[in-house]
């Protein structure tokens, strides 16, 4: 196993509360991400020591986006209860809330787009009661379809880079899942166990261009990259207790961190992370949707 690798120095003065879905995109934004329960949307500009910038604030937690192909500035977003796609002047439009009604007081968490265009959302329960979390998928057509359900916290998902497989933690068990998924329809198949972590929960996840999964594991202080075949390859240390995000820009490990439930947080709990590594990632999926999706 390579050695424990070692983070930048922080420079960004940001510490966000649940700093969470960041995401190397390919558009103008750059690298975004989330801070989820205050329903920010934030980039992070090319000056490694510049403050985040602000793209939009909603009115209920934001767990994660990723863009609409060939509709510049316009997310697709996993908020609230339910999937909305979020206009370039902050405007919403609702394709479904699947959540409003449960009988917990629910919100989404995390959220991706795979290859072949589709996005894919998480729900689960304010107080993270057992089981009642969720899988969404939104087809092209803007068709949201509950795929999973009994999840405790969802998070993920990430995906192969030829969209034949999803992975998913539930990360208050400490379980990922690796689920066969057909691409041309969507359909999962069953699912089998990728690895168990024991001394921290598996949050955040991005999958490199060799195939190995880098997992932000809550609770540890760790980022760490697992080969295809489950066996962990190196580890990244932290000086903040709970990462929760993870993507690559190229060959630049970006990882984001969370103050929520510390009663002393460190003077580096919430920052926004990098590292360089020796396997680049590539840029996050966008949602595709067919015309009529407005």
């Amino acid at each position: 196993m390579t050695p424990a690798l070692v983070p930048d120095e922080v420079l960004r003065p940001d510490r966000l509360e649940l700093g969470e879905g960041i995401r190397w995109t390919d558009s103008a934004s750059g690298t975004v991400l989330v801070d989820i329960l205050k329903g920010r949307l934030l980039a992070t500009p090319d000056d490694p020591a510049a403050p985040l910038r602000e793209l939009a604030r909603l009115s209920v937690p934001l767990g994660a986006v990723a863009p609409v192909a060939d509709r510049p500035g316009t997310w697709i977003a996993a908020a609230g209860t339910g999937i909305c796609l979020l206009a370039p002047d902050g405007t919403t439009k609702w394709l479904a809330r699947p959540e409003d009604g449960a009988p917990l007081a629910m919100r989404m968490n995390d959220a991706a787009a795979d290859p072949s265009g589709r996005f894919w959302a998480g729900s689960m329960a304010y107080d993270a009661d057992e089981g009642a979390g969720s899988l969404y998928r939104v087809d092209h057509d803007g068709t949201v379809t509950r795929v999973l359900d009994g999840i405790t916290v969802p998070n993920g998902p990430a995906f192969t880079a030829d969209g034949t497989a999803m992975y998913l933690a539930d990360s208050a068990r400490g379980i990922v899942r690796r689920h066969p998924l057909d691409p041309a329809t969507g359909e999962l198949g069953t699912p089998e166990p990728f690895l168990t972590v024991d001394d921290g929960s598996p949050d955040g996840m991005t999958v490199d261009v060799e195939g190995a999964v880098w997992i932000a594991v809550w609770g540890t202080g760790t980022v760490r990259r697992y080969l295809p075949d489950g066996r962990l390859d190196r580890t990244l240390r932290l000086p903040a207790s709970q990462p929760a995000g993870v993507c690559l820009r190229d060959d630049v490990l970006h990882i984001t961190t969370a103050r929520i439930g510390l009663t002393a947080p460190g003077p580096y709990d919430g920052a926004v992370f990098t590292a360089r590594v020796d396997v680049p990632g590539t840029p996050a999926a966008a949602y595709r949707p067919t015309q009529e999706v407005a």
